[in-house]
């Protein structure tokens, strides 16, 4: 497989980038190093809050591009900018209508912080893996002190089969997508990591034959079909394995890195 020709890598985190410890190797960052003196332009791109992401990538953040809440934030050339919101009606809608579903937990996602009403401890300990700021708040539909970009919400068991039948009949109108085993996020209907993955491509005139993506989660589909060299992780979604042109290890046995290795063999 010819890999001379890539000009962008986008990877998701969670279940793809990071491993089960929600950590980054010390072998990326090394690879990194060689992308970037390649002129290969790295992305991260996650449904997670943009401070935790820029906190898992602190030692290369200021030479990466940056896809945060599922692509309703985005930092390219080191700037930030929100790339669509929902509204104050939209909101208290959809949190209504959740909080009438069974052992959910909600997370109300905006550009400076993220907020939740819950007190459970072993959700707020889970909740910190994934966002670095946090506030609590009596009722969420009275903040309105912030753009908000998403509503997250957490499912011990399983989001895909307790929660999303609640919220299906709202797909028309919000982008609702199972990010993983235990979330869901619910956002502007034209809200995914395409629309800002495109935008960089775009930017960079950087074609689909040029650009890698890896990604496990139905959350990473549409930022998949960007690119020709689209690699879902062994531990990926079915989903996701259906629509990848490639398959590589897991996120706990560095397939992200194994791909990128020879990529660098080809760049050298």
């Amino acid at each position: 497989m010819d890999f001379s020709k890539i000009k962008l890598v986008v990877s998701d985190m969670d279940g793809t980038l990071l491993n089960s410890e929600h950590q980054v190797s010390s072998l990326f960052l090394s690879q990194f190093e060689h992308l970037k003196r390649n002129d290969i332009h790295f992305v991260a791109a996650s449904g997670r809050q943009y401070q935790s992401i820029l906190e898992k990538l602190s030692s290369i953040k200021e030479d990466i591009s940056v896809i945060a809440e599922n692509g309703a934030i985005m930092m390219f050339n080191k700037e930030t900018n929100v790339l669509l919101q929902l509204n104050l009606v939209e909101i208290s809608e959809c949190i209504s209508r959740l909080r009438k579903i069974n052992d959910c937990y909600i997370v109300l996602c905006g550009r400076k912080t993220a907020y939740i009403e819950s007190e459970d401890s072993e959700f707020i300990s889970i909740l910190g893996n994934y966002y670095s700021e946090v506030s609590h708040v009596k009722d969420l539909t009275q903040v309105d002190d912030d753009q908000f970009v998403k509503i997250a919400v957490f499912h011990f068991k399983s989001t895909e089969k307790y929660v999303y039948p609640g919220v299906e009949d709202i797909t028309d109108r919000f982008q609702v997508t199972v990010s993983g085993q235990n979330w869901m996020d619910i956002l502007h209907k034209e809200a995914n990591k395409s629309y800002a993955l495109k935008q960089i491509q775009d930017h960079l005139n950087i074609t689909p034959k040029e650009t890698m993506v890896f990604g496990d989660y139905n959350n990473d589909i549409e930022m998949l079909k960007l690119a020709q060299f689209s690699y879902a992780m062994s531990n990926a979604h079915p989903n996701v394995k259906n629509i990848a042109n490639y398959h590589t290890s897991s996120n706990d046995d560095l397939g992200v890195e194994s791909i990128l290795k020879q990529v660098i063999s080809a760049n050298s």
